[in-house]
Order: structure tokens, then sequence, then C-alpha cells
């Protein structure tokens, strides 16, 4: 009820509003009024496909959408994913010193795993079968120097996309032989000796065949020393942790198209050192690591028939495996993990518009889960503690339609149906209905429903007198009920609000039993929050946008607001062309407001924090040669992220200034 006055008290004060700004706009923002009306302010608007699952204006998209290109990358300094999607509303990203979580709509547990967003490689599912999972460090499975742009769609997305489609998706988009054009070759130095190498060719040749290959080796030496309070006694080396944080990724992607089909490989693998003691391991011991490491391989078949019914298919193999020592106190008996999965996938999808006015797209998925090995064993002990092996498989059918109900009404609505060989069905739909009274406005109001299923980890991973398996989980349910508003002033200025809620039920957390702690569906969470944004690009090359976030994210039942959620967040992100198009000048700052952490039952104990990060950048001084230096965290700020209850310690402290160089040639 209470989100619903909202709703209808900003429906009527936004329709008030852009009324007044609509013959206001030109004389405020001193726009000729003629020049304003003969323009097209469409014009200059991006097409989305991830949204609907193919091409669209964003403002006919039914959902809140943000790209990143290739170029605000590079001009921004960009080094993970992390940065790349903690500069967009609503989203902020934290890690712990062994991996990276997205946090979105103030939803963001710490080591939550983000399998509540699912991630798409070039439309691939990429979230693996143990975790159902991925990392924003540098575990991330594609170099961002690669990256041609990110489209993030908010909000439930199931009806397309399935499990763990809950917050969003995200799609990134790699580049193509057609975007290289011959060989590339990329090297960087930073902060704590570290080195990344990458080494890239593509074209497209005269036979209709496209090719990408890509290669990236980084090194990372890691903070020499870094202090934890708690552990602040002489058997712990007085809180110091020294040696202990290096780094190590590997990358390797292969693309090649022709005709209409299509084939990728892409292979990761990641080994860190961890400084912080976590899972009760052995303090300031070099003992403690882990190696993440995943592939796949894709093919794509996608064709368009001269009836305009277009036709995609998907068969791919995927794996995925962690491997990780944890010495164990007092005198450092190794502990081993071995996670191991295997799963194809296959998916077939048909698109086409039929009676003019609809767009009809329907498909169907399966995937065979064929490895999910969990083992634990004690170094120099036969018997493991854990041996499980599971093979379980997953089917869905959808449909959606995209109903042009007159020119500037549009009803997007779709369901779908999964069935899961561990816990049964489940059924999600979306319903958008997207209105555009004037040529430069739209009003969109949205309802979907979402899932994720439990991972293999919550299921059954299990240690004696520690952790106990629960085989009987269910699947997690989210509705969301969004308002969302997108008004152009010009051709260049933009602003979006949104105004959304969500209900959350029977999330997975960890409840402490007689026999140690086990996975539970026993906690609802609502959120509501107000998301708005205003973003401009000038003619001479300068752009940038400065966005809000608000959101009260709480316990259903205890009404206490969850750990690792800002109540606030404020950024603001700018590209100023210091001399023609050779020199470019990137800032972003962001604000984020306290949040409680784990331990915190009343007050926040994470402080807010202003952070800024400061690139230049520079192009075209010589043919295929690109320069760039990064300052980051530029005024040294002292901040924490939260910490999950694998870590003694309540919050991790972040890196203060660090900074990069960064070197790109074209040959």
């Amino acid at each position: 009820m209470k989100f619903a006055k909202i709703l209808i008290l900003s429906a009527i004060f936004t329709l008030m509003s852009f009324q007044t700004c609509a013959l206001a706009a030109p004389d405020f923002f001193g726009i000729d009024t003629k020049v304003a009306k003969s323009s097209d302010p469409f014009g200059e608007i991006p097409s989305v496909y991830s949204a609907s699952k193919y091409e669209q204006k964003v403002t006919k998209a039914p959902a809140s959408i943000s790209i990143v290109t290739a170029d605000e990358i590079k001009k921004y300094g960009y080094r993970t994913f992390g940065q790349i999607i903690s500069s967009l509303r609503g989203f902020y990203n934290t890690q712990d010193r062994n991996n990276g979580y997205i946090g979105a709509r103030g939803f963001g547990l710490p080591s939550d795993f983000n399998s509540r967003l699912l991630l798409l490689i070039d439309g691939h599912r990429y979230n693996n079968n143990i975790f159902d999972a991925f990392d924003t460090t540098e575990g991330f499975p594609v170099d961002v120097d690669v990256i041609e742009r990110v489209e993030v769609v908010r909000g439930p997305s199931s009806s397309l996309y399935g499990t763990s489609a809950v917050f969003g998706v995200i799609n990134v988009i790699t580049k193509r032989g057609r975007n290289q054009h011959g060989a590339n070759i990329k090297y960087s130095y930073g902060t704590n000796d570290a080195h990344k190498t990458s080494f890239s060719y593509g074209d497209r040749f005269s036979n209709g065949l496209e090719a990408f290959v890509t290669g990236t080796f980084f090194d990372n030496q890691g903070f020499n020393k870094l202090f934890y309070k708690e552990f602040d006694n002489p058997a712990t080396n007085n809180g110091l942790s020294v040696g202990n944080d290096s780094e190590q990724a590997k990358k390797l992607m292969a693309k090649a198209s022709f005709g209409d089909f299509s084939l990728q490989a892409l292979y990761v693998n990641r080994a860190k050192d961890i400084p912080t003691a976590s899972f009760q391991g052995l303090f300031n011991s070099h003992l403690q690591t882990f190696t993440d490491q995943a592939a796949f391989v894709e093919l794509k078949y996608d064709h368009t028939f001269e009836n305009q019914l277009n036709v995609q298919s998907r068969l791919s193999y995927n794996n995925y495996r962690f491997t990780g020592d944890l010495p164990t106190p007092p005198i450092g008996l190794i502990n081993k993990n071995l996670f191991y999965g295997e799963w194809w996938r296959m998916e077939l999808e048909a698109s086409k518009f039929i009676w003019k006015d609809h767009h009809i797209t329907v498909g169907g998925q399966y995937q065979g889960n064929f490895h999910q090995n969990l083992v634990n064993s004690d170094e120099g002990v036969a018997k493991k503690n854990l041996n499980s092996n599971e093979d379980t498989y997953q089917w869905a059918l959808f449909a959606q339609d995209d109903y042009s109900i007159t020119d500037n009404l549009t009803l997007n609505a779709g369901l779908r149906f999964d069935y899961y060989s561990i816990f049964g069905s489940t059924v999600n739909p979306r319903v958008a209905l997207i209105y555009n009274p004037w040529q430069n406005t739209t009003f969109k109001l949205l309802y979907g429903t979402a899932f994720r299923a439990p991972n293999q980890f919550e299921l059954n991973y299990a240690i004696k007198d520690a952790l106990v398996a629960n085989t009987h989980l269910k699947p997690e349910k989210l509705d969301t009920l969004e308002f969302i508003v997108e008004h152009y002033f010009t051709r260049q200025l933009r602003t979006e609000f949104n105004v959304f809620q969500t209900h959350l039920d029977k999330n997975i957390t960890s409840v402490g039993t007689q026999s140690g702690s086990q996975n539970q569906n026993n906690r609802d969470v609502e959120s509501i929050g107000v998301e708005t944004q205003i973003e401009n690009t000038w003619n001479n090359g300068f752009q940038g946008r400065l966005s809000y976030s608000w959101q009260n994210t709480v316990d259903a039942h205890t009404h206490q607001i969850l750990s690792n959620s800002p109540e606030h967040m404020i950024k603001l992100n700018l590209i100023a062309p210091l001399w023609q198009d050779k020199v470019f000048l990137g800032l972003e700052t962001q604000f984020m407001s306290s949040r409680r952490d784990l331990h915190d039952k009343k007050d926040p104990k994470v402080q807010n924090y202003v952070i800024s990060n400061l690139t230049l950048y520079t192009q075209n001084w010589v043919k295929g040669l690109e320069l760039s230096a990064s300052a980051y965290n530029l005024f040294d700020e002292r901040y924490f992220d939260p910490a999950s209850s694998d870590h003694v310690q309540s919050a991790i402290q972040q890196d203060g200034l660090t900074f990069r160089v960064r070197a790109s040639y074209d040959f």
C-alpha cells in the first residue's frame, strides 16, 4: 500500500512535470524552438538487444537500460568489470581481497557470489553450475579491453532467461574481427608491480570469414603488508599479513563466423593468495590460496528467412573448476576443496512480426549437468570428508509478444516455464506497458517475477560439525513493480526517473543448527527505491552523467536493513576533451552512504565514503597508438566494505591511492 501511494503520486507528479518541461525546456536550456521542433530527438537513441532478445530502441525496451561503450572504458581507465558496473546507477561493487561482488538495488549480501545476476558473454549464459556465479575482479571471463559494449537490463528477466535473472541481466558484447582490422598489443603497469600484457588479432576477410583471437596475462604482487586489527596479537604476527596478496590471471578467447554460423571459445584461469585468513584459516600463511578456472565452446546458428522469420540456435560445452588450499590452525594442516562442474546447453528460439503489430518470440532451452562434483579432504588423509557428485538437468519453454496497440502504446508480455530435476517447476511472467504521449517522452509500467534456483554448493556442501547439507532447498522468488519515465530534452540531453518495489521470497541464508550451519529458505526481503539520472553529450566532445539512487532494503519480518545495503548513492561521470580529439580527461566521483555489517544489529559500522578516479587518455598522436595514465581513489580515502561470515573481520579495508599507466598499439 505504501508503495502504491508512492507510485501513483510519482506518476501524477511526473506527468505534470514533463508536460511542463515539454513547454519550458527549449527556453530553459537555451534551445532554439524551431530547431528543436524540426530535429528528430530519437535520432541519437541507442538500441539494445538483451531486454527482449532482439534489437530495439532503449525507449521501447521493457526495462531500465544502461549501456557502457568501449570508448568509455578507455577514457575512464576501467581496470576491472567491477569498476564498470559500479559506475552505473543502482549498482555497487564490493570485494574482500578474494573475489568481487555486485550489489543491486540495495541487495548485496557479502560473498553472495553474484548468483542473483545473470552474466551473458555475447549472449552465452556464463554463470557456472556449482555456485551459479561469476567474479568481477581479475577472474572476470574477458579482459575489459576487448569489450565492445555492455548492456545492463535492470529488474527481473526470468520470463526470458530463467534462473539468476533476478535483479538484472548483463550482456557483455566483445569485439569482432571488423572492430580490430589487424593486430594489437597492450601493456599496463600499476601499483604493487601489477603487469598486464595482451595481444589480439582480428579481421573480416573478402571470402566472408570473420575472426578474432585474444590472449591476456596479468600478474600482481599485491600489497606486501596488510593489517587486520582482529588478529592484532603476537601469536598472529600482530595483525600483519605479509606477502599474501599476489594474483595471476590468464585469459584466452577466439571467435570465428562464416555466413549464418559462428563459433566462440573462451578460457580463464585465476590464482589468488588470501591475506584475510577467511574460512577460519591460519593467519599470515602463504599456503592459503585458490584457483578458479572456467571454459566454454559454443556453436551458434542465426538466420533470417525471406519472410523475416529469425531463427537462432546455440549448442555449447562448459566447464568450471575450483581448487582451494586452507591451512587450519594451530599447525597449518591443509584442508583441500575441489569443485568441478561440466554441462552442455542447447537453446533454440524464433522471432517474427505477425499481423504487422505483434513481434512474437518463442523458444526453449535444455541444460544437462553431467558433473557437479564437490570434494573436501585433508592433506595426507585417504578418506574424504565430502565427495558429492550430482547429475541433474533443467529445461524451459518461453514466449513473448511485443504488441503495438497504437502508434504510441505498446504492451510487452512474456511467460516462461522452467523445470528442474532437483525441485520441480516454476513459472515466471513479465508484463510491460510502454506509452509515448510525446515524441521525446516515454512512460513504462512494469511487473515481473524472477527466480533463483538453489545451487549445488548450497544444496550439498557439508563438513562434519560445521556445515550441514540441505537437499530440500526451494528456489528464491522475486516480484517487482516498477514505474519509469525517460525524457529527451534535446538530441543529447536525456533524463530518467524510476521508482520500484521488490519482494524476495524464500531467500536462502545460512542458519545455525545443533549440527552446524545450514542453508535454509528462511528470509523474505522487501525493497523500495528511487533512481534518477541526467546525462548529456555536447557537440564539442564533452559528455557526462549524474545519478542518484535511494533504496530501503529490509528483512520483511524484522524490518532490519540488510547488511552491505547503502541507502544513498550519488555518482558523477565526466569526459572532457582537453585538446581536439587527441587528449581527454575522464573523471568519476562516487558517494556511498553507510552500511551495516553482518555483526551489527543497530547502527551502521561501515561509514560512508567518497572516492574519485581520474584518467588522462591520449590518441592519434601516432597512428594506432593510445596512451593513458590513471589514479584511483585520488584523495586516498580510507574506506571499508562489509565482510561475510566467512571472515573474522567485520569489514575489509579497501585500496587507497593507486595508479596505472597503459599503452595500446595497433599494427
